[in-house]
C-alpha cells in the first residue's frame, strides 16, 4: 500500500498545528441514499445497531467509504433512519480525484461530516496531506485537519 512511503514522504515537510483544506473532490450528495455492501451482517434489534464486517463499502452518490467493519446506528427503532456509521479498520474515503486514509472514521448522516481520526492521510493528486484528525463537511466540499499537520505540496498544483 501506499501509507508507508506517504507518511515517510509527509515528515519532510514542515509541521503545522490546524490547516483548512479546499475538499471538492470530497463533495457529496448528503440527502442521496446511503448503500452499504459486505461479506456479513449482524443486526440487534434491541438496541438499533447493525454492524457489517468484511470488506465493507458504503456508497452515497459519488461518495465511497471502506473499511474492515462498520457499525450502524439507527434513529429510530424501526432501523429506517441511520443516525451515524462508525467506521474501524483500514479506513479509506474517496470522491472524485480525492482520496483519504485513517485508522476510524464516524459519519453523521444527518450533517453530512465525516471525522477521520488515527493517523490520516490526504491525497489530492499529487499533494499529500496528513494530520491526527480530519473533519470533512461533504455537502460543501471543505475539511479541517488538526494535529501534527504536515503537507507535500507539489509545484504548480493546487
Amino acid at each position: 500500500m501506499l501509507r508507508p512511503l506517504i507518511l515517510a514522504l509527509s515528515l519532510a515537510a514542515g509541521p503545522a498545528l490546524a490547516q483548512d483544506v479546499a475538499f471538492g473532490g470530497m463533495r457529496a450528495d448528503v440527502s442521496a441514499p446511503v448503500e452499504v455492501a459486505a461479506d456479513r451482517l449482524e443486526v440487534d434489534q434491541a438496541d438499533g445497531r447493525a454492524v457489517f464486517t468484511g470488506n465493507v463499502v458504503i456508497g452515497q452518490g459519488q461518495m465511497r467509504l471502506s473499511a474492515e467493519k462498520v457499525t450502524v446506528d439507527y434513529a429510530d427503532a424501526g432501523q429506517s433512519r441511520i443516525r451515524s456509521l462508525h467506521a474501524e479498520g483500514e479506513v479509506t474515503l474517496v470522491s472524485g480525484a480525492d482520496a483519504a486514509e485513517a485508522e476510524e472514521a464516524v459519519y453523521e448522516v444527518a450533517s453530512g461530516t465525516v471525522t477521520l481520526r488515527g493517523d490520516v492521510v490526504l491525497t489530492q493528486g499529487g499533494n499529500v496531506l496528513t494530520g491526527d484528525r480530519m473533519v470533512v463537511d461533504l455537502a460543501s466540499g471543505t475539511a479541517q485537519v488538526e494535529g501534527r499537520v504536515r503537507s507535500i505540496l507539489q509545484p504548480g498544483g493546487n
